[in-house]
């Protein structure tokens, strides 16, 4: 059966890229999906008696790349070739060769040096995913009579607040130059997003130092709030989250560029507001709670998941700790 299966592969990509001798070489960095049989991925070149120059590109070549979880193929982006009629000419091969190997998704990377290729590609069958300063990725799902299970883009950006109170009961708070409350004269939390492969209680700490100057650690989140349609089109998630500021820190210096001002106020002329919203109201009372200790919140703690090497963040709340906060040694959890 593999030999047969081999021989129709062959038959496809000597129908795909022509009768022309043809020679195939083997890159030992290169880890094709398993079902085309081979150790590692192919890469079509001319014959030697028909060789380009060196340092040409060359048509015709499969595109390299590893095999991931789910049969489908993850492309190395230096096996993509820059020219956009070799890049075209080596997508067709390479999806005739997967197609016949039973790949299914096909994820493709391309930098900005390769912005040209994106429209060759989108040609093929291939969709946006998402787009970052350095990339952009594309995907493609290969069975057609299957409808593709692969994963939308991130569906959520995600933003922090922060509850700082000193030992005078003052709450620290800010007025924004830019946005929505932009020359509104409303009094807010230090507010700000988390950047990638950032902890939510390491960006409120950052955000409290770059807006105020003021340093402050992490103790609780006091709640959450889910939004849609906030960032063009992506849904928002947003935790506040109680800060205990280091003592005698009276003096703030906000961040002109994004704020008109920031202050530490009588936390009571704070709540007596007029400007609060419904849904700020309910924040506060969270807030409240807390610093009267009728509420926790929730613990964070690094955890080792078991699946990577690395530590996730595991937020829990306090019925968690049935044998009260020694017990974070058993659960291999750290402070």
């Amino acid at each position: 059966m593999a030999c047969a299966r081999l021989a129709a592969l062959r038959s496809v990509l000597l129908r795909s890229i022509g009768a022309s001798p043809r020679k195939i070489i083997w890159p030992a960095t290169s880890r094709p999906h398993p079902a085309l049989g081979f150790s590692s991925a192919p890469r079509l070149v001319e014959s030697s008696s028909s060789m380009a120059a060196a340092g040409t590109e060359v048509s015709c070549g499969l595109l390299a790349g590893r095999h991931d979880a789910y049969d489908g193929i993850i492309l190395d982006p230096e096996s993509i070739p820059q020219s956009p009629a070799t890049f075209t000419e080596a997508l067709q091969v390479s999806m005739a060769a997967w197609r016949g190997a039973g790949v299914k998704g096909v994820w493709m990377r391309l930098p900005p040096t390769h912005a040209h290729c994106i429209g060759h590609a989108v040609d093929a069958g291939f969709e946006f995913h998402h787009a970052e300063k350095e990339y952009v990725m594309l995907t493609c799902w290969l069975p057609r009579d299957v409808p593709s299970p692969l994963p939308p883009n991130a569906s959520h950006q995600v933003g922090v607040g922060a509850f700082v109170v000193n030992e005078k009961r003052e709450v620290l708070v800010v007025q924004e130059r830019l946005g929505p409350l932009r020359g509104k004269g409303v009094w807010k939390l230090p507010t700000g997003l988390v950047i990638a492969g950032e902890d939510i209680t390491e960006a409120a700490e950052r955000e409290v130092g770059e807006e105020t100057g003021i340093k402050a650690k992490f103790d609780a989140v006091l709640a959450m709030r889910q939004a849609h349609g906030v960032a063009f089109g992506k849904s928002d998630m947003f935790f506040l989250m109680a800060l205990k500021p280091e003592p005698g820190q009276e003096k703030v210096s906000f961040q002109a560029a994004e704020l008109e001002c920031a202050a530490w106020m009588p936390l009571d002329d704070y709540v007596a507001l007029p400007t609060h919203t419904p849904l700020n109201l309910r924040l506060m009372n969270s807030c409240l709670a807390y610093l009267d200790g009728s509420y926790r919140g929730l613990w964070a703690r690094r955890v080792q998941s078991g699946f990577k090497a690395t530590q996730d963040l595991l937020m829990f709340g306090e019925q968690s700790l049935s044998g009260g906060r020694d017990e974070d040694a058993w659960l291999g959890l750290v402070k």
